[in-house]
């Protein structure tokens, strides 16, 4: 049954319990040694956000990559090989079925070659890009960014239970980060047994705070802001911003016995409604009772192609039928234009029977108005989180920076870089210049670049390549003529 408004008591984690794959303590110091000599397999940042999730129990009762059973069943029904609902597969890729071998352990490490867990191989099958891509995402159109990444992806699907050393590290609002068995407690000393989920993107505006607020009211419950801080796609904006304007949201503007902020270390599909009753499913074991859905809610970044795969109501429907199941309820957010004084603003429908109203706004327009130099109009955001999208999109005129790392190898350039990289205010782009060999990482769009040069690449070329302003000189350790000359 769903959970009645006058529930007592946090909901149970799907499955019954949280999942925990991290290994004993006692055992961390065994695991790490045998790890060293096994082969390793370098996993992708999907890979990552998706290891963290299922070492902490977000995706119970999932408690391991998927195996070919699992996966087969999700792609065809949307259940796990033991008929439980789950309809978005999570897989670990390789290229050659060779490279493992069937009960042997392999070391799971990240970019930087850091460990993050053992897994003893237990299945080794191939899978079929075309399948997964008609079943889960209904396109096969490149336009769509997991289509196009699926294409870059192994050939072969690898499982088996899994030994976790430790969780990836992360640098940016360390404080923000809960897994679920944390949030769950952090959520019981409210003291109230409904919970509503915002899956947040965007900067917050007033509508957002509107509906966000009227959806935990309607049931009596805390709201719990759940932003995602993992992988999107190439182009979209990036976490710092969004969560600056929640934090100041939560902090400022919200009861505080009302609200809770967490983030999310989740890795998007654009599975549209599939990807909702995921959600569903993901924020249960957070332990949230109701999903605020919006009309197109998990669909693809290009509108033209959304519109030709769902309705807008699709993902509310789908969630809303497998209630029973999940133990979520949708609350529905409902966008319709309204042109009022020459100001285009839309109307949301939010509460769990769609009843109420609130004053929202399309997402781009903050993002649009920033980049012109316009100021957020105060029906749009507060002025906190106008100054903190005002910040995150500069005149192009103050857009731009680098900074430089050198030093020896092993030096903690690559680890240094990451912390500023991961810092709360964040740059735009980082990762090491080309030309390295274990961890390299292409280069990253936007305003704001942190690089560090590659070996055996001159200086000056590294710097007017980054550079590209005749307004950049730079001199070497001795003070001579400037590299930018003495490279031509």
């Amino acid at each position: 049954m769903a959970p009645s408004i006058e529930q007592t008591g946090l909901i149970a984690p799907y499955g019954g319990e949280l999942v925990d794959l991290v290994a004993p303590q006692e055992r961390f110091a065994d695991l790490k040694d045998r790890a060293g000599r096994l082969n390793s397999i370098q996993l992708s940042e999907r890979a990552i956000c998706d290891l963290e999730l299922l070492a902490t129990g977000a995706f119970s009762p999932l408690d391991r990559f998927m195996g070919e059973d699992d996966y087969r069943r999700s792609v065809a029904e949307m259940r796990l090989g033991d008929g439980t609902l789950f309809p978005v597969p999570v897989t670990l890729s390789i290229e050659d079925a060779a490279s493992v071998k069937i009960g042997a352990d392999v070391a799971l490490r990240d970019a930087r070659n850091d460990l993050l867990a053992v897994m003893t191989i237990q299945e080794a099958y191939e899978w079929n890009p075309l399948e997964l891509a008609d079943e889960v995402f209904g396109t096969r159109d490149a336009r769509h960014p997991l289509v196009s990444e699926m294409q870059r992806w192994g050939k072969v699907n690898v499982s088996g239970p899994l030994q976790v050393l430790q969780l990836p590290r992360h640098y940016d609002f360390t404080e923000l980060r809960r897994t679920p068995r944390e949030t769950r407690a952090e959520l019981s000393a409210y003291g109230r047994g409904n919970v509503v989920a915002f899956h947040a993107c965007d900067p917050f505006r007033r509508a957002e705070e509107e509906l966000t607020r009227r959806a935990a009211e309607s049931v009596d419950g805390v709201l719990l802001l759940h932003p995602a801080a993992g992988l999107t796609h190439t182009g979209d904006v990036d976490h710092y911003a969004p969560i600056r304007t929640y934090r100041t949201l939560s902090l400022h503007y919200y009861e505080s016995d009302r609200v809770l902020l967490s983030l999310l270390p989740l890795a998007t599909r654009f599975a549209g409604p599939r990807e909702a009753l995921w959600h569903a499913i993901i924020r249960r074991n957070y332990g949230a009772n109701y999903l605020i859905v919006g009309q197109d809610y998990a669909s693809p970044p290009d509108n033209s192609l959304s519109a030709t795969l769902h309705s807008p109501d699709d993902a509310h429907e789908l969630v809303d039928r497998y209630r029973d199941e999940t133990g979520v309820r949708a609350v529905t957010v409902r966008w319709t234009e309204d042109d009022t004084g020459g100001e285009t603003r839309d109307a949301v429908a939010v509460s769990p029977e769609r009843t109420g109203g609130a004053i929202a706004n399309p997402p781009q327009m903050g993002e649009e108005n920033s980049r012109q130099g316009r100021t957020l109009p105060s029906w749009m955001a507060l002025p906190e989180v106008a100054r903190i999208v005002a910040e995150h999109n500069p005149p192009k005129h103050r857009q731009g920076v680098c900074i430089w790392f050198t030093g020896l190898s092993g030096s903690g350039k690559s680890t240094t870089a990451e912390a500023a990289h991961g810092t709360d205010h964040g740059a735009r782009a980082a990762g090491d210049g080309p030309g390295r060999g274990r961890g390299q990482n292409a280069p990253l769009e936007g305003p704001g670049l942190l690089q560090r040069r590659p070996r055996r690449q001159h200086s000056a070329d590294w710097i007017r390549r980054l550079g590209n302003r005749p307004s950049w000189r730079s001199r070497n350790l001795r003070g001579r003529e400037p590299l930018r000359r003495r490279a031509k």
